[in-house]
C-alpha cells in the first residue's frame, strides 16, 4: 500500500504565493527601517500595534511597576520554568569544553568557546503573550554569559504584558523594548538612532518575523528559521483518537498557518482522529484560530508500516514530533530530521513549550534536516587558535606547508613558510621555491 492522505493541507503553489507576498512586504519594510530609523519604527508600531510612546525601551522603574502586577503564583511558576531551562542549558554548556592539544611535538592547537557579544531576543506576544519564549532565549543567552542581551515583545491588548516583561527581566535581559513584528527585528538587527544593533537575532515569530530574520541573515547571525509552529503526531493503535486530536489542535491554535500532521498505520485511529478534531473544535475556546490552521494546513497520512511512517516523518522534518507507539525508542534511534521529539503518551509538546527545560525555539519548514533547535551553544562561538613552540617544529611544518602552497600555485603563501624555515631551521630556501625534503642527518 502506498502512503495515503486522508486529509491534505492547501497546495504548495498557494503556500509559495503566500511566501512571496510576505517576502515583498518584509523587504520593503526593512529598507524603510534602515533608511529612516526610529521614525519608521514608530510609524510601524503605531500602524500594527496601535502603540506609541516617547521611548519604546522600558525604564528600570517601569519594569519594576509592571513586574509588580504579576501574581505571586505566576511569579513562582515563572521561576520554576526558568530554573528548568537554566539547569538544562548549564548541563549543555558543561559539555562544551575549551581544548588545547599538542598534535605534533611543539605544535599546539586549541579552541575557545566565546560568547556572542550582543543578542536580540524576540518574544512573540501580539495574539498570545509568549512568556515561555523569554525563558528560551533570554535565560539561555544569560547562561552563555552574553554581555548584552536585549529583548523585544509587542504590546498585548494595548500595554506591556506583565508576565512577559517579568520573564525577560528575571531571565537577565539588559534592555527591554515594547516592539513587535518586523519593526522589532529590523531595529535590533539594523540599529536606529536609539537602539544599537546586535550581532545575533534569536526567537520564534510569525511568518513576517521569520522572513525578516531570513532577509537579515548575513548582516547579523540568526538562530534558525523559526516560523509558525508545526506539530506532527506519530501514532499507532496503542493510543486513542482523543489524545491524538488534542495534541494536534493544541498546537494548531498558535496561528492561522500552523501545520498539524498525523502519521499513523491505523486507519481506525486516522478516521477516529478526524472525527475527534471536529468534536473538539466545537468546544475549543481558540477554535477560531485552530480551525483555520487545521483546514488549511492539517494533514492525516496513513502508512502501511513503521518504516514507512519513519520515512514520511523524516521527509517532512516537523518542528515538534509527538511519538506515541509501541516502539518509541526505535523512533528515537532512527529519526534524523526533526526539531524535537516528545516520546510516549505521558509526554506532550506543551510541556516542552512551557516548562520541562528543553528549548522550544526549534527549526521549521524542513530546517530540521540541517539544524537542531536553539541551545546554549548557539550563543557561543567556537574559535580555534594555533602556536608553534620550537624551532624544529616551525621548520618541519614550514617545509610541508611550502610544498603544499606551491602545489596550488600560491608563491606568496609558500614564502610565509619558507622565511620561517630559513630563520628557524637554518635551511636555505629560495623565494617561492618549494622547501626541499631534508635527510634525517641534515
Amino acid at each position: 500500500m502506498a502512503v495515503e492522505y486522508l486529509k491534505r493541507g492547501k497546495p504548495d503553489a498557494d503556500r509559495a504565493e503566500d511566501d512571496a507576498r510576505v517576502a515583498a512586504i518584509v523587504g520593503t519594510t526593512l529598507s524603510d527601517i534602515e533608511a529612516r530609523g526610529d521614525t519608521a519604527v514608530r510609524e510601524l508600531a503605531n500602524k500594527f500595534d496601535g502603540y506609541d510612546r516617547e521611548s519604546y525601551r522600558l525604564s528600570g522603574a517601569e519594569i519594576a511597576a509592571i513586574v509588580a502586577k504579576v501574581s505571586p503564583q505566576d511569579m513562582a511558576d515563572i521561576r520554576f520554568a526558568q530554573e528548568q531551562v537554566r539547569n538544562f542549558a548549564l548541563a549543555q554548556k558543561a559539555s562544551m569544553q575549551d581544548i588545547e592539544v599538542e598534535t605534533l611535538p611543539g605544535i599546539i592547537l586549541g579552541h575557545r568557546n566565546i560568547p556572542v557579544q550582543s543578542v536580540g531576543c524576540y518574544v512573540p506576544g501580539g495574539k498570545f503573550p509568549m512568556v515561555a519564549s523569554a525563558h528560551m532565549s533570554v535565560v539561555t543567552a544569560s547562561v552563555a554569559s552574553v554581555p548584552r542581551i536585549i529583548a523585544c515583545t509587542p504590546p498585548f491588548e494595548g500595554e506591556p504584558n506583565p508576565g512577559v516583561i517579568a520573564a525577560m527581566h528575571m531571565g537577565g535581559a539588559h534592555e527591554i523594548y515594547v516592539l513587535g513584528g518586523i519593526q522589532a527585528v529590523g531595529a535590533m538587527a539594523l540599529g536606529t538612532e536609539t537602539i544599537d544593533p546586535v550581532h545575533l537575532l534569536v526567537g520564534p515569530g510569525n511568518a513576517f518575523v521569520a522572513e525578516a530574520k531570513r532577509q537579515l541573515f548575513g548582516r547579523v547571525g540568526i538562530d534558525l528559521f523559526a516560523g509558525p509552529t508545526e506539530t506532527m503526531v506519530i501514532a499507532d493503535d496503542t493510543v486513542d483518537a482523543e489524545l491524538c486530536a488534542t495534541d494536534l489542535l493544541g498546537q494548531a491554535e498558535h496561528g492561522y498557518n500552523s501545520p498539524a500532521v498525523l502519521v499513523t498505520n491505523s486507519r481506525a485511529l486516522a478516521e477516529g482522529t478526524l472525527s475527534e478534531i471536529g468534536r473538539i473544535l466545537r468546544i475549543l475556546p481558540t477554535a477560531e484560530t485552530a480551525a483555520v490552521s487545521w483546514q488549511d494546513y492539517g494533514e492525516v497520512i496513513l502508512c502501511d508500516s513503521y518504516d514507512e511512517m519513519l520515512a514520511v516523518a523524516d521527509d517532512i522534518a516537523s518542528e515538534h514530533v509527538q511519538v506515541m507507539t509501541d516502539r518509541d525508542e526505535w523512533f528515537l534511534d532512527n529519526m534524523t530530521c526533526y526539531g524535537a521529539l516528545f516520546l510516549g503518551a505521558r509526554t506532550n509538546v506543551a510541556n516542552g513549550d512551557k516548562v520541562i527545560g528543553t528549548n522550544h525555539t526549534l527549526p521549521t519548514r524542513g530546517a530540521g534536516r540541517y539544524t537542531g533547535g536553539l541551545w546554549v551553544g548557539k550563543f557561543l562561538k567556537t574559535h580555534s587558535y594555533q602556536k608553534i613552540l620550537t624551532d624544529e617544529a616551525a621548520t618541519m611544518i614550514g617545509e610541508y606547508g611550502s610544498r603544499l602552497c606551491m602545489l596550488e600555485g600560491f608563491v606568496g603563501h609558500a614564502e610565509q613558510c619558507n622565511i620561517r624555515v630559513r630563520r628557524y631551521g637554518g635551511v636555505n630556501v629560495a623565494y617561492g621555491a618549494a622547501a626541499p625534503y631534508r635527510d634525517a642527518g641534515d
